[in-house]
């Protein structure tokens, strides 16, 4: 499928009946469904074959130049002049997912088309390490195929994983595991999912009924629950993250769960993995995929992951151009940082409350001398570097020179560039160039009389500036 985004913003409600009108910002395409399926694998590094039905047509070769410019292989995918290539149009004002499109047909494909899949497939089998079978309902995925799909991966002793769909999973009997969520689950089993007793009821009624060696039910943010004979259920938890989309989830985890599966981990370890990768992609907006950098941050926390957040300025400008493609809302301070205290916390603090990721930027230690005089700073720029980035509520840090704040503004376009009150007196360097690329400034209230400077004298006065 190809899953199309309009970007925009909501001001009023139309005159023409009580509906939002958004106003149209920028347009963006990617592959959905199966195909979010694929571009997870190849922004992983994995060698991906795809196949199944798609139309003729803009949209069908649009969306074979995508797979093919992730160097995909498409040979496997066949063209039906009678029918559509899916394409699902959402529109989202700000944050909020207004409307949805869907362009496409649920028609069972012919048996002809069927023939020609499952040849192939069994032609290539032995050149697969696993298949993964995207089932949406869309017609492609008749019991006849999928009973040939498994049989061939079974005489070539490939493993199979199917994100399932529909009421009867009997269909994909012989497959190595199934992945429903907790809804898909509690439907196909027919029991009301409402605990722990239920929900492993229908887990287990699954395995039994479906003849699948593993069930692995998703369960949204109570994470995951496996199911294998002749063992106890296996929780698998996850680190709570922000909800921002759950679209496309259900695809990161099956791809991920399959390549840690083909890269020689064990389904245990694929699944933690997967899970890891779903929560991570429900942190973002729109389908989307998740990296390998973001995984080992996940999963390798500390030092990496505190290294993770400093970045130079040509690192952050597509960091920063493709959260603004999710609708994100960059906010950005600046300073010294020599020496860190209360009124930088809470600095900080509020700047974060104002959008969804916090970029700060460090003065370098010739800026701090230049700013502050001889014998400044007390602490290098590597070391403040360290010290901000283990800081929750900061997302990136970079250093940067002082007389380069407006190149650093206009590479990186901050929606919003907070400073302390202190400056309520004093100009805000690039406040024009800020309000010039369309963002603002904002004077954030600081009510404690504290500064580095100050501190710093006391210490050098022998006075801690504490009262018995």
């Amino acid at each position: 499928m190809i899953d199309e985004y309009v970007w925009g913003q909501v001001d009023r409600i139309s005159p023409e009946a009580p509906v939002q009108v958004v106003s149209v910002l920028r347009d963006s395409t990617t592959l959905g469904g199966a195909g979010n399926v694929v571009n997870n694998l190849a922004a992983l590094g994995a060698r991906v074959t795809v196949t199944g039905v798609i139309g003729s047509g803009p949209n069908a070769d649009l969306l074979t130049t995508m797979c093919r410019n992730l160097g995909v292989d498409v040979s496997g995918v066949v063209r039906d002049p009678n029918r559509p290539t899916t394409r699902k149009t959402r529109i989202i004002g700000g944050h909020q997912h207004v409307l949805r499109i869907d362009r496409e047909t649920k028609q069972t494909i012919s048996q002809a088309q069927c023939d020609h899949i499952a040849g192939f497939i069994n032609d290539r089998m032995a050149s697969f390490d696993l298949v993964l079978i995207s089932d949406y309902g869309k017609g492609l995925l008749t019991d006849t195929l999928l009973r040939r799909i498994i049989d061939s991966a079974q005489a070539d002793k490939r493993p199979v994983i199917v994100d399932p769909k529909g009421l009867d999973f009997k269909k994909y009997a012989g497959a190595t595991a199934i992945t429903p969520n907790k809804r898909e689950a509690s439907l196909a089993a027919g029991i009301e999912i409402i605990d722990d007793e239920t929900l492993e009821a229908a887990g287990w009624k699954l395995g039994q009924d479906t003849g699948v060696e593993k069930v692995l039910m998703t369960c949204g943010k109570d994470d995951m629950v496996l199911f294998e004979r002749g063992h106890n259920p296996y929780r698998i938890a996850a680190e709570a993250r922000q909800v921002f989309d759950v679209s496309g989830a259900g695809d990161t985890v099956l791809a991920v769960l399959g390549l840690g599966m083909a890269a020689g981990g064990s389904f245990r370890q694929a699944a933690a993995l997967a899970n890891v990768a779903g929560r991570i992609v429900v942190g973002k907006v729109g389908t989307a995929t998740v990296s390998v950098e973001e995984l080992r941050e996940a999963t390798e926390p500390s030092e990496r992951a505190l290294a993770a957040k400093q970045k130079s300025l040509s690192d952050l400008v597509p960091i920063v151009e493709q959260l603004r493609t999710e609708g994100r809302t960059i906010v950005l301070t600046n300073g010294c940082f020599d020496l860190l205290h209360v009124g930088h916390i809470k600095l900080l603090a509020a700047s974060k409350k104002m959008g969804d990721v916090l970029i700060v930027a460090i003065d370098d230690d010739e800026s701090v001398r230049v700013l502050k005089g001889p014998g400044r700073p007390i602490i290098s720029a590597r070391e403040r570097l360290r010290i901000i980035s283990a800081l929750d509520t900061v997302d990136y840090v970079t250093v940067f020179s002082t007389r380069k704040l407006e190149d650093l503004i206009k590479a990186l376009r901050p929606d919003v560039l907070t400073k302390g009150s202190d400056y309520a007196d004093k100009p805000v360097a690039a406040r024009m160039t800020v309000e010039k690329l369309g963002g603002r400034v904002v004077l954030v209230p600081v009510t404690e009389a504290v500064s580095s400077t100050r501190v710093i004298n006391q210490i050098k006065n022998g006075n801690s500036g504490v009262k018995p």
